[in-house]
């Protein structure tokens, strides 16, 4: 798969805190990493934290499958991709895939489902315009690669 038409969300390198006792990055930190890429990518296209305090909306994970493929140890770095898979007025679904920097395997996946919020009432609201443009963007983009995302089958959007 080449990951490279794709947003790069972070750049990290697995350190002793992150492992378990069998000398790999335990579980926990898949989930830390995962979450950080996605903000980034939110951040990056004005729907992070900034556009949360300023519009009293926000946005909730509702699904999240993680796939372990291979093991990240110790000093190895490694890099996580987003590809936008479709959304509806208030849902969001995407994949990201976590890959070891030095060979460009492809260590884990994380497929997720995400939900925009009106703070206030913390309900389920309908995005903001720019940012289903974006995705609509995206979608299209990502929709023309030449190779699958490998979904898992059990996130849905009507």
């Amino acid at each position: 798969m080449d990951f490279s038409q794709l947003s790069l969300t972070l750049e990290a390198e697995v350190e002793e805190k992150h492992l378990d006792f069998l000398g790999h990055m335990n579980v926990m930190w898949y989930t830390y990493f995962f979450d950080v890429a996605t903000w980034n990518f939110y951040n990056s296209i004005g729907f992070g934290e900034e556009y949360h305090s300023k519009s009293g909306n926000g946005s909730f994970a509702l699904e999240s499958h993680v796939r372990y493929l291979a093991e990240l140890r110790l000093g190895e770095k490694f890099v996580i991709y987003i590809r936008a898979l479709k959304r509806n007025t208030k849902l969001l679904h995407f994949i990201q895939f976590m890959v070891r920097a030095q060979d460009n395997d492809l260590t884990a996946t994380q497929e997720m489902l995400s939900i925009h919020i009106d703070m206030k009432t913390r309900r389920s609201s309908p995005m903001p315009d720019f940012v289903a443009q974006i995705w609509d963007t995206l979608i299209s983009e990502h929709n023309q690669l030449p190779w699958d995302a490998s979904l898992n089958g059990a996130i849905k959007i009507k």
